[in-house]
This record gives structure tokens, sequence and C-alpha cells, in this order.
């Protein structure tokens, strides 16, 4: 099949990935299911031929990959009428492999995607940092766009993102949007973001804290009365507080969760669920930093953080194990579901127990 072909196949699937991976047959990745193309496996010379065309549609010089300059590579396409595509090209056993996300053209919706008022919500914070977190494919990107483009609309100002690669363009609205890709338009994350402090920002995405520099450099930009977004791969409000502060020597880590506890404004830790009618959605774990979270992570009790969001509900927050848990009484997914994405097997199984449900 063409690639282009099978690309317009993938939209209409509602796909979100599609692997090219020699020994297997072309399969995608559909509400967390595979769906394979044909039955007959892709051959080495086969992927990389399916290889070579990506890079063709991307514009892209071929021989990166072919003459070994690069092990891997990730950047994004687009094909008019049809969508825009993020591709991450790689080897393995030798052979050339691909997997393909998509990105439709426009702007997701909130409301098709899941996404509650209480996490759009934290457009409106002025300043600080504000985290969205889980693990890769949970839909971090999605939910970040969904917050940019309110601000985008509901604002004034001047919005920088930094993303590897950009998948989502924003339009100009009430705000500005600069977007630049990593690396095309600049060498690292923390390079983008040192530029970026000098360029009258508002509101700045940090695709990724990959490192303390980088981090170090975000705490201080949120200090300074700019409201920064970035990612993390944690699954848990406390976790990502712990993920945050041994990133650093010990010898710095008291000062970090002094001024972590100062600038933090909310995490958001996320996963993709199935359902059962064998689709996807989105759960949440939703902490507010309030004069207790602060506390507790400035006195290294982090441990501590799960309660103070079980408590929190009246201030918009909620645990990982409370969303799993309303989804269960809903019959939107199984309690064994349920248990297999929980933060907190035992005490969650003990109040299906105790309701009934399990």
């Amino acid at each position: 099949m063409e690639l282009i072909s099978l690309l317009k196949s993938m939209i209409d699937e509602r796909a979100s990935d599609i692997f090219v991976i020699a020994g297997q047959p072309m399969t995608f990745e559909a509400n967390g299911r595979f769906k394979r193309v044909g039955s007959n496996p892709l051959m080495p010379a086969d992927t990389k031929e399916v290889v070579k065309s990506i890079y063709e549609l991307a514009d892209r010089d071929f021989r990166i990959m072919e003459d070994n300059v690069n092990h891997d590579e990730d950047f994004s396409f687009a094909i008019a009428g049809v969508g825009r595509f993020r591709a991450n090209v790689f080897r393995q056993r030798g052979s050339m492999s691909a997997i393909v996300r998509v990105i439709p053209f426009g702007l997701p919706d909130p409301v098709e995607y899941g996404i509650p008022e209480s996490v759009l919500g934290l457009s409106r914070l002025s300043k600080g940092l504000v985290l969205v977190t889980g693990p890769a494919g949970s839909g971090k990107t999605t939910t970040l766009t969904c917050i940019i483009d309110r601000l985008n609309h509901e604002r004034v100002g001047h919005i920088i993102t930094m993303e590897d690669p950009i998948e989502y363009v924003h339009q100009h609205g009430s705000c500005i949007v600069t977007q630049r890709e990593i690396p095309t338009d600049v060498a690292t994350y923390g390079e983008a973001l040192r530029s970026a402090l000098r360029q009258a920002p508002d509101v700045i995405l940090l695709g990724e804290l990959r490192d303390s520099e980088t981090t170090a450099t975000a705490m201080t930009a949120a200090e300074t009365a700019q409201l920064l977004f970035s990612t993390l791969h944690t699954t848990s409000a406390a976790g990502t507080v712990d993920r945050i502060i041994d990133t650093f020597p010990a010898v710095q880590q008291q000062q970090i969760r002094i001024q972590l506890s100062l600038v933090l404004q909310a995490i958001v830790c996320q996963q993709l669920v199935p359902t059962v009618d064998d689709r996807v959605v989105p759960v949440f774990e939703i902490m507010k930093t309030n004069p207790a979270v602060r506390n507790l992570i400035r006195e290294r009790k982090t441990h501590q953080i799960d309660s103070v969001i079980a408590a929190g509900s009246r201030e918009g927050m909620r645990t990982m194990d409370q969303s799993l848990f309303d989804l269960t009484k809903e019959g939107r997914i199984t309690p064994e579901t349920a248990l297999r994405y929980s933060n907190h097997e035992e005490a969650l199984r003990h109040r299906l127990e105790m309701e009934k449900l399990l």
C-alpha cells in the first residue's frame, strides 16, 4: 500500500500510531488495540523503503539514517488535506524501523478528549510552575495543547512553546504564539529556555524537564512572574516532586525543596485506561499546591501528599485512585482494570469491596 494511502487509512481508523517493524506486518494502534495491515511480515528491505518514503514526505535527507550518521531521529511532517504526523525512525536488529503518530489538523477538543475543567482552569494562573505528567503516549501533549489554546483566546500576552517535535500548530489568537522546534530551530531545551527569557514571555511551554540545569532554569523563570508548563514521565504527584528533587545533588536538595514549594502551582498526572466498550479514557490525578502541600514539600514529607489531595476535593483535587474508583462506579471500566492502573492497589481493592464493586 502506498504510504500516503496508508496514512489516510490510519486517520479513517482513528489510529494513534503505526508501527513499521521488520518481522511483522504493518500495524496500527487504535483505542489500545493493534490491527495488522495484511498478513505478510515486513522484511528489512521493506521497512527501509517505507522509512525512505517517510523522509521524502518530510523533505528530509535520508542519507542521515542510511549512512548511520544518526541511529534515530524524531521529526514531524504534514500532508496537505490529510494531517500532520510525528515520526520516530530508529534501527533495531540492524534494520530500519519507524513509529508514526497521527496529529490531526486543527486543535483537540477538550470535551472529546475528556479533559476536565479543573485541569483546563489552570490557564487562569498568572505565574508559577505547572507540570503535566504520565507515561509516554498518555495524552500529556493533548492536555497541554488544550490549556495553551484556552490561554491563547482568554488572555493577552506572548506564549512561547519549545517542543521536540512540534505536534499541534497554534494560530495567533488574543496572544502572540511563538513555537520553536528542538533541534530544528534551537539545539536544546536548555538553550531554548534561556533564550526565551529574553523574548518577553508571559507563558512558556517547555516540552520536558530533561536535566537538573533545565529544571533549575525553569523554576527560576517561574519565580520571575512567568507561567511555565512542562512535563515529566512520572505517575503520581508525590513521585513527581521526588523526581525533581532527586535530579539535583544532595547538597542542593533542601534549597530546591524550598524553591519548588514556592513556585509549584499544580501537578496533573494522567494515564489512558481501557474501557468496557474497547475504547480508552483519560484518568487524572490533580494536585493544587495549597499551604499544606507546600509545607510537606519543604519538610520532606512527600509521602503524605496523597492524603492532602484526597481531602482537597473542594479545591478541585483528586487522587488517581479516586478517579479510577469513580469510573468503576459509573461502569465505564472494570474493577480489575482499576486495580491494574492504581497507585495504591490494596487500598483501592478495599474500597471497591466495601462498595460491593469487586
